[in-house]
């Protein structure tokens, strides 16, 4: 019984050791491709991606694919022309949500946003612009 037992605990310390240099080695290559898709840190970058990251926005979005929703790339592209307007636009569809102009699939609405920060994740979104 003690055997068995003290080969369980061998056998649990050697999975654990193994299990976080592969975590670390992992999430390293995973921040390598993202960190050359982001463009050079501005204000409303450093702001816009805060937010973003709150909000869980890449549960949906990529900044290079779609997923569920269009790629930040793609909704840049779209929006070339900024202005307030249009960032004022598209702030209320992140607080309010809405669908038909990416396709059939809603976009969540948001209302625990402030106007000012769904304005923020919408300058940070303009950031990736080509």
């Amino acid at each position: 019984m003690k055997r068995v037992f003290l080969l369980l605990i061998i056998s649990a310390i050697t999975f654990l050791a193994c299990n976080s240099s592969d975590s670390n080695s992992g999430s390293q290559a995973t921040e390598t491709p993202a960190a050359k898709e982001e463009p050079k840190v501005n204000p409303d970058y450093e702001k816009g991606l805060a937010i973003e990251a709150k909000q869980n926005c890449n549960t949906c979005h990529r900044i290079d694919e779609k997923l569920i929703g269009p790629s930040y790339n793609d909704i840049a592209a779209k929006y070339a022309g900024t202005s307030d307007t249009i960032v004022a636009h598209l702030a209320k569809k992140i607080i309010a949500g809405g669908s038909g102009v990416w396709g059939e699939v809603a976009m969540v609405a948001h209302p625990e946003l402030s106007v000012e920060d769904a304005e923020a994740i919408v300058k940070y979104i303009f950031t990736f612009k080509k």
